[in-house]
């Protein structure tokens, strides 16, 4: 009996650390496929994050790896049927990420409706700006003496 058990805990063991071993995991296509919560997309999703209301941030990625995530209030703009998220950042972690070529995620949460917290919003897929016709139509959507940076929206899916 105490050779059964015995087995039974080497068995148990070997299982335990064969789930710590190391695996190569893709996680941005691997990260949130099963989506729990409502989203929202398109002019609902720019009218929501331009009501400045809700919650807020935008995720990069650090020079070691390391996520990063900023909490500020962004806007978003649609020229020619397409959605942009429009930054404006000062000198930061996030910029400093930006400048090292990080790809950036952004996240809305609309006030709570029947929740304590926000269960309807999106987080969305970004790519940056860089298209100097494109940046000269969405000037027009600039504050006056302000040059945001402005990202595509590139993909919508559920805040998780």
């Amino acid at each position: 009996m105490k050779k059964l058990f015995a087995v039974i805990l080497s068995a148990l063991f070997a299982l335990h650390c064969a789930a710590f071993a190391e695996v190569d995991v893709d996680a941005v296509s691997s990260a949130s496929t099963v989506y729990y919560f409502d989203g929202i997309s398109g002019d609902e999703l720019m009218d929501a994050v331009n009501s400045y209301t809700g919650f807020y941030a935008i995720a990069s990625v650090n020079a070691d790896g390391t996520p990063n995530i900023a909490f500020f209030v962004y806007g978003m703009v649609k020229l020619n049927d397409t959605y942009y998220v429009q930054l404006g950042l000062s000198p930061n972690q996030t910029t400093l990420n930006i400048d090292n070529g990080s790809e950036l995620m952004a996240m809305y949460g609309m006030n709570p409706d029947k929740f304590p917290y926000a269960s309807v919003g999106a987080r969305m897929y970004l790519s940056r700006v860089e298209d100097e016709e494109t940046l000269a139509g969405l000037s027009a959507f600039s504050p006056a003496g302000f040059t945001p940076l402005y990202y595509e929206v590139i993909e919508t899916v559920p805040m998780g």
